[in-house]
């Protein structure tokens, strides 16, 4: 595979950037959309800030800035594509990482308000920054030009020093983690690995792929590995070094042998590391995600102490379970974890099931009649218990710690490792309890959680890390617990959610609500500062109030931490109303319309619909859907936020498009119900006075890309659409897509119905596409969009595009999203305005 050159493409600066002198829609060259778009898309979101990332000592708070959008110089660094993995060769990492990196990190005190930044090279972005677990310290990734590198920041000053003198292999493991206080653990390019495989300037082989025996169905992965050099060329990029770097900069600890890793975890005290490697042999069938690994505990020099698990080459369903095959006793470890005292590991095993008296196993017994011997039924109580497995790890390096009369869902653990929190599920209602390692015998009820009643949240337990950087179940000054949830209304458009926190005592005594969101304003727990909840920061936002960070104190006061802002007021403020509309049928769903500041209703306006038609098999499966409704939300602005065309004086309608149909049958209705929801629709927009029935144009992404063009087909209504990254031919995704699980043979009707090319000519109105070149999404090919725009040029209807360089299942670069508006925008002027 060849590695991609920046795309040679006429690019006009920003500062000379403007409209096209004739007709945009034909511009070739990137182009801006009108001011008053242009400022909303561009608004500099990246300064707002929240305080969630706080420090183990409770002192700080780590604070990310973006810089932006990235550019498409940005995002044209050259890369490859090998089975999924985008790697930046030249860097030897991730893509994402040199396209999209941080600009730069900085440290807040809430105590006294002081920023502190962390000044790492200015030349570098940045990544991954990890708290040391006395907080003390940050480390973080450095991005330069060629190579990444670990680097160590003073919490207290912010100056910053580099570790290793190696470069990082960032290919797979895009994070780094502290193993103790001292000590980094990352992955490191190679001591002495030659140069990059180059790729035969003469094909050596064809591209060969052989079917595997039996049915063996795969989805449309669009990057798959294609010749012996893209095997080799992975293999060479993935094969990293495991490091363990000095974070006062002395010389660093090498883990094993180089191997293609891509996962590792660390215990706390540095001593040992689980390791995920990924295995051989390759496959051009399937991506990367699903080649075969192998789980294993190393010590600090490298060497295999236990395999945990391992897991084959999964070629699509015939190539092999999801399984772990590392032996009975790997299989066994449920919740396998680093245990927070960081003596080995944590985890639970089920007893096994009785077996006969005639020797026979679990299986035989199920399938026997009962009787004497026979084994009880599938399902019975079987003992459940809490295990440590201790260095080095061996078979019988095991010791229980708990024994439970039935199965365990979770175990959590107390700072002191004295008690263990523990649910089981019983007939659809999950229990919470406590159990006090000096009365393994007394179990105590925290909680109960009902499956079917979802009104009835008690919460989870409230959590902190200790001193180990390892979670632990945060307790108050009098052993009691916290629990944390979310109260739902019935009603949640005259109620919003408000999350609360329980007081729980271990033993006797009430639970007390210690806290819960203002009904008028929503209210969430970012941060908890101290056991006794004495300063707790929450975050707190409205309709009418971006998100700010809040410093609440016991007494019920509040100190305001953050300052953000509202870059877009005149949408974020414009008149918004939600309401249900009942379609032919009876069925009944939820549209929301924005109309520009000005507009008094009465007179219709020129509207443009935004969707995404979901699955649903009734009216209560879909009324359930909506229960989480937040009427206390500030809207959410981003660049391509299409809210921002109310401003052009149009209504933006962003109405539910329930497809209902029988369990694993519903697309069989899907046209039909498209059709009675549009429909539905547009007579309550034209009854409330928001929408002129003969100025409408409606849009989508993705899968609403592709139900874009089927509205434009199924139902007369559209003067215009803007469809972008979609599937218009679903014989090209044969088995299964979205919520369809059904294969292209077992419901031809239904794809060759859902494929808008096959009824190109029915089209009405004007259809706009635009895709991203380089789209991963297994159902949207852009060869989908490729198609559709050649049959509507062949049968004369109106259409254009765009498909953009670098982008993938989503626009992300300044120039592109600047100039999808542009077109956007000139598009509707053009076929409905």
């Amino acid at each position: 595979m060849q590695l991609r050159p920046f795309l040679l493409v006429a690019l006009v600066s920003f500062g000379t950037l403007g409209h096209a002198q004739d007709d945009p829609l034909k511009a070739e060259s990137y182009i801006l959309p009108p001011p008053e778009i242009a400022r909303l898309v561009d608004a500099p979101r990246d300064e707002n800030t929240l305080l969630t990332n706080l420090s183990p000592d409770g002192t700080r708070f780590l604070i990310a800035h973006s810089g932006g959008m990235p550019t498409i110089a940005d995002m044209a660094r050259p890369y490859v594509n090998l089975g999924g993995e985008m790697i930046d060769v030249a860097a030897n990492r991730d893509r994402t990482l040199s396209a999209r990196g941080t600009d730069s990190y900085e440290l807040y005190e809430w105590r006294t308000g002081r920023t502190v930044p962390i000044l790492a090279p200015k030349d570098a972005k940045v990544s991954g920054a990890a708290w040391s677990p006395d907080g003390k310290r940050v480390a973080l990734f450095c991005h330069f030009d060629k190579a990444t590198y670990v680097y160590v920041a003073n919490a207290e000053t912010g100056a910053v020093q580099r570790i290793g003198a190696e470069p990082v292999n960032a290919a797979l493991v895009t994070r780094l983690q502290w193993a103790g206080n001292q000590r980094v653990a990352t992955l490191l390019i190679p001591k002495g690995r030659g140069p990059v495989p180059t790729a035969p300037s003469v094909p050596k082989q064809p591209e060969v792929k052989v079917t595997q025996p039996g049915k063996n169905p795969t989805r449309t992965y669009r990057a798959l590995l294609e010749t012996d050099y893209d095997q080799e060329l992975l293999e060479y990029l993935a094969t990293a070094q495991l490091a363990l770097l000095d974070a006062a900069g002395g010389r660093p600890q090498l883990v094993g042998k180089p191997a293609m890793i891509n996962a590792f975890d660390p215990s706390p005290d540095g001593k040992y590391v689980r390791v995920t490697t990924m295995l051989k042999p390759f496959s051009y069938i399937v991506p990367v995600s699903s080649f075969g690994t192998v789980e294993e505990i190393w010590d600090a020099t490298g060497k295999v102490l236990a395999e945990i698990s391992k897991r084959p080459l999964r070629q699509g369903s015939a190539g092999g379970g999801g399984g772990p095959r590392g032996g009975a006793a790997a299989s066994q470890k449920r919740a396998l974890s680093w245990r927070p005292d960081g003596n080995g590991f944590s985890y639970l095993e089920q007893a096994p099931a009785p077996r006969s008296q005639d020797g026979g196993g679990d299986e035989q017994g199920r399938q026997g009649r009962g009787g004497a011997g026979a084994a009880p039924p599938e399902g019975a109580d079987r003992k459940d218990r809490v295990m440590q497995w201790l260095p080095p790890f061996g078979k019988d390096d095991v010791k229980q710690i708990y024994e439970n009369e039935t199965r365990i869902g979770s175990v959590r653990y107390s700072e002191d490792m004295q008690t263990l929190f523990l649910t089981e599920t019983r007939s659809g209602t999950e229990t919470l309890f406590a159990v006090k390692l000096s009365e393994p015998g007394v179990k105590i009820p925290l909680s109960t959680d009902k499956a079917d009643d979802f009104y009835d949240d008690p919460g989870d337990l409230l959590m902190k890390d200790n001193a180990l950087g390892v979670s632990v179940v945060r307790q108050a000054p009098g052993g009691g617990v916290y629990l944390s949830g979310t109260e739902y209304a019935k009603d949640p458009e005259k109620d919003a959610p408000r999350p609360f926190l329980d007081a729980v005592p271990v033993g006797k005594g009430e639970k007390a609500r210690v806290w819960q969101s203002s009904p008028d304003v929503y209210e969430t727990i970012a941060a908890v500062l101290d056991d006794t909840l004495e300063h707790v920061v929450l975050t707190r936002q409205s309709p009418s109030m971006v998100p700010d960070s809040y410093l609440r104190e016991a007494s019920g006061s509040l100190k305001k931490l953050t300052d953000n802002r509202d870059f877009a007021p005149e949408v974020t403020q414009a008149p918004k109303t939600r309401f249900k509309v009942k379609r032919a049928d009876g069925f009944e769903f939820w549209v929301t319309a924005r109309v520009p500041k000005w507009h008094l209703g009465g007179v219709g306006l020129k509207s443009f619909f935004w969707f995404y038609p979901r699955e649903y098999t009734d009216q209560k499966q879909y009324d359930e859907g909506g229960r989480r409704y937040n009427k206390n939300a500030f809207p959410a602005m981003g660049a391509s936020t299409k809210d921002y065309l109310v401003v052009l004086g149009y209504a933006v309608i962003e109405p539910d498009c329930p497809i209902v149909g029988p369990e694993g049958r519903m697309n069989d209705l899907y046209a039909l119900n498209l059709r009675m929801n549009l429909a539905a629709t547009i007579d309550e927009l034209e009854r409330r006075g928001i929408s002129d029935r003969t100025k409408l144009a409606i849009g989508g992404h993705s899968y609403g890309a592709f139900s874009t063009a089927h509205a434009m087909i199924q139902t007369p209504y559209f003067k215009a659409g803007i469809a972008g990254d979609g599937n218009y031919n679903r014989t090209l995704t044969p088995m299964a897509f979205q919520a369809e699980q059904r294969f292209l043979w077992d419901a031809r009707e239904t794809y060759t119905t859902m494929s808008p090319l096959l009824y190109a000519e029915q089209l009405t109105g004007a259809l706009l596409m635009y895709h991203g070149m380089d789209d991963q999404n297994v159902g949207t090919d852009p060869i989908n969009s490729d198609r559709m725009f050649q049959a509507l040029e062949g049968l004369g209807k109106p259409a254009a595009l765009y498909k953009y360089p670098y982008e993938n299942h989503g626009p992300v670069a300044r120039e592109t999203l600047l100039d999808m508006w542009a077109r956007w925008i000139a598009w509707l002027d053009k076929y409905v305005k």
